[in-house]
């Protein structure tokens, strides 16, 4: 299992799960659930109670393996708050027939959402898209850029007066006074946090697909 950040690497292991850890909240989300998920998370820094999203990208046994013993696990630590899990539409019947057969049910409200090509995660300045190629979801994680902090001393410092203008020089936008005086919105605000995409490609055969997301992605990752 391991986490993400913002290096350019390849993943060329197979059967693994990886995690996203969202910075500004506690909310933690997992690619994959292979079989010892719920150890692996429960030796991680973080709590196992932060898990909010399961992201599966197939009903292959490799993906999925893990799935019932992690919610079992979520289930006996006394667990209330929702989890969602983004799968295919067939992962119902196998959680259905996993608690039928081991009678167990859960604490916690368990919403499944069935994947389908387009954005499916909108949260946390986060976005999530899925494309189906031959029954395998791959995923593309986006993060528009951030702006810098804004300078309010040194605004104040070249009287600007409080109001709409500040939001303006956040964003960087420039103003060109009638003297020709030119006020750029750079210089009040420290440096841009950048964007990123991040490709989740579950497949190593070549494909034109795989060399093109590759030109534009910070993050390559064949599981």
């Amino acid at each position: 299992m391991r986490y993400l950040n913002s290096n350019a690497y390849f993943l060329k292991k197979v059967n693994i799960s990886f995690l996203i850890k969202l910075p500004a909240v506690k909310d933690v989300w997992l690619f994959n659930c292979i079989e010892g998920s719920q150890s692996n998370l429960l030796s991680q820094s973080f709590k196992i109670n932060n898990l909010s999203k399961i992201i599966i990208p197939d009903l292959h046994i490799s993906s999925i393996s893990g799935l019932l013993g992690l919610l079992s696990t979520l289930n006996l630590i006394g667990r209330i708050k929702a989890l969602h899990i983004y799968a295919p539409i067939d992962l119902k019947h196998y959680l259905d027939l996993g608690k039928k057969y081991s009678k167990t049910s859960f604490s916690y409200i368990l919403y499944i959402h069935s994947l389908h090509n387009g954005l499916i995660i909108n949260e946390y300045s986060c976005r999530i898209y899925a494309i189906n190629h031959h029954d395998i979801y791959e995923f593309f994680i986006v993060r528009p850029e951030k702006h810098g902090t804004f300078h309010l001393d040194k605004a104040k410092q070249n009287y600007l007066l409080p109001g709409p203008l500040y939001g303006k020089l956040k964003k960087g936008f420039s103003f060109l006074f009638p003297d020709g005086f030119i006020l750029n919105g750079y210089h009040f605000t420290s440096s841009n946090i950048p964007g990123y995409q991040i490709c989740c490609l579950f497949s190593s055969f070549y494909r034109r697909k795989i060399v093109e997301s590759i030109r534009v992605s910070r993050v390559v990752l064949f599981i």
